[in-house]
């Protein structure tokens, strides 16, 4: 690889709570819920409504949520990518390359900043940090901008930073994508359908010039062209909406309602968005979806797995960061 000698990498996700408890998910929503970039109204109206509210409100039954897909090292998505960071580590000394591979979240812990500086620890100078967000948007790979601005300003020997801003399609990711899901068909089955349900945002953000959308939409027509899918066998959706504003259409559960009562029986869903299984995943879309879908007029609903911590992902990943140095 050249240019990746005594480089470094950063995979960094978002971030979830330490323990499936309510104080855990109190202590994980407030930063996180708090950040302008997630939720964009004044600080004197959201700060009594969160308090007041929505935390004490959401933190419980998210905890027993998080209960039901709790893992022994923690939750899925702080398991998925410590793990997905160890293979592409792997990768990386399988073909001799002196890269040093961290992980980090956004919001927790292990944080971004303190792992920039135990790379610099190390001797690292050129770092690639690779969002784990594939469709570029404010509310995720932008929080992960501010966080560096807020690092590199408080440096005096700055590293060289290179930021991946996304990597929608990105051969080897799309590649991954379509492999997932071949691997889904050939031993579970091909449902009627395939849904390509996607992490949503509010449609003002998009107004705004925030480019999610396309970027989805990019993702969503590459993977379908990879699997040679005709228009009526797929769909993109959004999902995990919250508040009364208006998001992103259309959503994943009107999407599936339709679908049941129409008559379609079985449905793969794909969450391209998630580079590893979460609460959003496992939950929403593989526990309270399919039970609706089911409870709707359909027979199955079938959660197609997070790219995780698989060999393909890794090598994704590792493509990207090759790239970047």
């Amino acid at each position: 690889m050249s240019g990746a000698r005594d480089a470094g990498a950063l995979l960094v996700n978002l971030g979830s709570p330490q323990t499936p408890t309510r104080k855990g998910v109190a202590q994980f929503l407030r930063p996180f819920l708090l950040d302008r970039r997630v939720v964009e109204l004044p600080r004197l109206l959201w700060w009594p409504l969160l308090q007041g509210v929505i935390i004490p409100l959401r933190a419980g039954r998210v905890a027993r949520a998080y209960q039901g897909i709790w893992q022994e090292g923690g939750s899925p998505l702080r398991c998925y990518t410590e793990r997905l960071a160890a293979r592409v580590q792997e990768q990386a000394t399988a073909l001799g390359q002196s890269l040093r591979v961290r992980w980090a979240v956004t919001y927790g812990e292990p944080g971004i900043a303190g792992e920039l500086e135990r790379l610099q620890g190390e001797g690292i100078e050129t770092i690639v940090v690779v969002p784990l967000f594939p469709q570029y948007s404010a509310t995720t790979t932008g929080a992960v901008y501010d966080q560096l601005a807020v690092f590199v300003k408080g440096q005096r020997n700055i590293p060289d930073l290179r930021v991946v801003k996304r990597y929608a399609n990105l051969p080897e990711y799309i590649a991954a994508l379509a492999d997932s899901v071949r691997a889904h068909w050939q031993t579970q089955g091909r449902g009627e359908r395939l849904l390509m349900s996607f992490h949503g945002i509010p449609q003002r953000c998009a107004d705004r010039g925030d480019p999610y959308p396309n970027d989805c939409a990019t993702t969503a027509r590459l993977l379908a062209e990879t699997l040679q899918l005709a228009p009526r066998d797929w769909l993109l959706a959004y999902q995990s909406r919250f508040g009364r504003q208006q998001w992103l259409l259309p959503d994943t559960e009107s999407v599936l309602a339709q679908w049941a009562r129409s008559g379609v029986g079985s449905v793969d869903v794909i969450c391209p968005a998630f580079a590893t299984d979460c609460l959003e995943t496992l939950e929403e879309i593989g526990a309270q979806n399919a039970e609706r879908f089911c409870a709707q007029g359909g027979r199955a609903l079938r959660l197609i797995p997070c790219l995780n911590d698989s060999r393909e992902h890794a090598r994704a990943l590792h493509a990207l960061i090759h790239r970047n140095l």
